[in-house]
């Protein structure tokens, strides 16, 4: 028996293949927005735990600052009370200077020279006087400049002829001067050496033993 199938099967499969493809459409765009879904949910947690990671670091930072001021706070501080001390042992150390200095130029102040004036402001030291003859003023200089422990780099500021009258009313012909010295700190002075340090007193030592 033969069977004539009088449907129009053509129209029936395209409308199934129109079905079929638009319920593949449907399909994909389900699945694409369910994986843009996804994909937004994981960019949004990520979103959240970086905003969480930057307030933190923000957090640390904020105190990281406060404890940098805090250090230089106390570096500051520090350097204060460096500069404190630095200034109460520069005081403890020239305290006894006025002593040397008198001292030095009792030692140095050749005979035919007299001290009008002795002035000391920080490491420079004025002297104004007067002597006898000129020879007595370099001569002053030269103790200065090669003998002296405490006073260096004399420097001749002033020297003039002045006529002083005596106690008789005899007029005397003298030289006014006035001299610029720089002083030596305690800690540039070289300590002196015992005698019994000395190569010499040694030996000394070694023939009498």
């Amino acid at each position: 028996m033969i069977l004539i199938n009088l449907l129009p099967h053509r129209e029936e499969k395209r409308r199934r293949k129109k079905v079929a493809f638009f319920a593949g459409l449907g399909v994909a765009a389900a699945v694409g927005v369910a994986v843009v879904g996804v994909w937004f949910l994981v960019v949004q947690q990520l979103t959240s735990a970086q905003q969480d990671r930057n307030a933190f670091l923000k957090a640390e930072i904020t105190k990281l600052e406060v404890q940098i001021k805090d250090i230089a706070t106390l570096k500051a501080e520090i350097e204060s009370l460096k500069a404190r001390q630095k200034a109460v042992e520069d005081l403890q150390i020239d305290r006894n200077v006025p002593v040397h200095l008198l001292n030095e130029l009792v030692k140095q102040t050749p005979e035919g020279i007299y001290f009008r004036s002795v002035k000391q402001e920080n490491q420079n030291l004025v002297v104004v006087g007067v002597a006898q003859t000129q020879e007595r003023i370099s001569e002053f200089l030269r103790n200065t400049a090669n003998m002296s422990e405490w006073l260096v780099r004399p420097e001749l500021v002033e020297s003039r002829a002045a006529s002083v009258t005596g106690a008789n009313r005899e007029q005397r012909r003298l030289y006014e001067f006035s001299m610029r010295l720089s002083v030596k700190r305690p800690q540039d002075v070289k300590p002196a050496v015992p005698a019994a340090a000395t190569p010499a007193s040694a030996a000394v030592a070694a023939k009498k033993a």
